[in-house]
């Protein structure tokens, strides 16, 4: 057993979560305090009722995750959002979550580690956000078919499956870059097509996302916003379980997307 205060800390050093800019709703950090202690650590892609009851069942009093408790904005404490803060302080649950600082850490990042779950190795920083870069980018030599078989390999492992835009079956794969989640924004594409990246691999994005990248000679695979970031909050948990010595459990709770 440790402090919930030693692993915060620690964790807010690791992740420089005090000076890595993100949106409003991430309020990184420890969202919720508990009594004090930890005894088990439980990760999950997002916070929910779900992903509450699956701590709380595996006694876990600290729940790491990447999309916190206010992700959706302001809300009133009625109805599932009640029901969740119940559930939280009846068995004692804190709450730290990582969305940008977790994205794009070189050790424990959902890009880093995405990367090396395709066999990719990166070479430079990608997707500019402010003051940071959140993913990463690099070089290879394999076809575009390929590198979209290995995505969807993982994706299905996490309950999804990968999709891309159109390929031709000989295309290869010089110039890549990742950035998991919702990726496919205007701005990466641009970056990319900016960059001279050929291959871009992301969670999700919106349907103009494939009609812009097309134009621009670019390939997207899609392979789950779920899936891609569910590398870094188990990657992060186990890490602080042999620092500090308590046990983790990863909570599946795939979104389909």
């Amino acid at each position: 057993m440790t402090t919930t205060t030693l692993i915060v800390r620690y964790l807010d050093d690791l992740l420089e979560t005090d000076s890595v800019p993100d949106y409003p709703n991430a309020l990184n950090g420890l969202q919720l305090a508990n009594s004090g202690s930890v005894n088990r650590v439980a990760a999950a892609v997002d916070f929910s009722l779900r992903t509450v009851t699956a701590a709380a069942d595996a006694d876990a009093n600290l729940l790491i995750v990447h999309h916190g408790m206010f992700w959706g904005g302001l809300q009133p404490i009625r109805g599932k959002y009640f029901d969740r803060i119940r559930a939280l302080l009846a068995h004692d649950i804190a709450v730290y979550s990582s969305h940008l600082p977790l994205d794009r850490h070189a050790l424990y990042g959902n890009n880093a580690l995405l990367a090396a779950e395709l066999g990719l190795e990166p070479s430079a920083e990608f997707a500019r956000f402010k003051t940071i870069s959140i993913g990463v980018a690099g070089e290879s030599d394999v076809t575009t078919t390929e590198l979209a078989a290995r995505a969807d390999a993982f994706a299905r492992s996490h309950g999804g499956s990968a999709r891309t835009t159109p390929i031709d079956a000989k295309r290869r794969t010089r110039a890549w870059a990742i950035c998991t989640g919702a990726g496919a924004s205007t701005e990466t594409l641009n970056e990319a097509r900016d960059r001279g990246i050929d291959t871009l691999i992301v969670g999700e994005g919106p349907h103009h996302s494939a009609v812009d990248a097309d134009e621009s000679g670019i390939a997207v695979i899609y392979a789950g916003h779920y899936a891609t970031e569910t590398l870094g909050v188990r990657a992060l948990a186990a890490h602080v379980s042999d620092r500090f010595g308590v046990p983790w459990t990863f909570i599946e709770a795939p979104t389909g997307l």
